[in-house]
């Protein structure tokens, strides 16, 4: 895979793993969302000016522009499994943001999939 191939797949998969956390920031700082129609209307209009939503919302847009360009130069069959990466991102950015706990069995979880990538990505070249 070229050197801009990459760049592209995981710049995406990084857009996508820091949206997924923006977000977690901006739903934090309102706590659990009730599930009653007047409440979801409050919340939501409170939400859509938090600038935490609004920057992962970017990220996701972003984030979508990116992967056009990968997809246009990697196949799909091995583009597609490679957003697996984000799983991982997405955990470790919660580790390091929230304190989020990794048990032995994610770790493990995270390097099988680390593994599954690297396998993909040998066998593609």
């Amino acid at each position: 895979m070229k050197p801009i191939a990459w760049a592209c797949i995981l710049s995406g998969v990084t857009l996508n793993a820091v949206a997924q956390i923006l977000l977690k920031m901006a739903v934090s700082q309102r706590g659990a969302i009730a599930l009653r129609p007047r409440a979801l209307l409050q919340t939501g209009y409170h939400l859509v000016q938090n600038p935490w939503l609004l920057a992962g919302l970017a990220c996701y847009v972003v984030s979508l522009a990116v992967w056009l360009i990968a997809l246009s130069r990697v196949s799909v069959n091995v583009a597609y499994p490679m957003l697996s990466l984000g799983y991982v991102m997405t955990a470790v950015l919660a580790w390091i943001f929230f304190g989020e706990r990794l048990s032995l069995v994610q770790i493990l979880g995270i390097g099988v999939i680390i593994l599954g990538v690297y396998l993909l990505t040998r066998t593609s070249a």
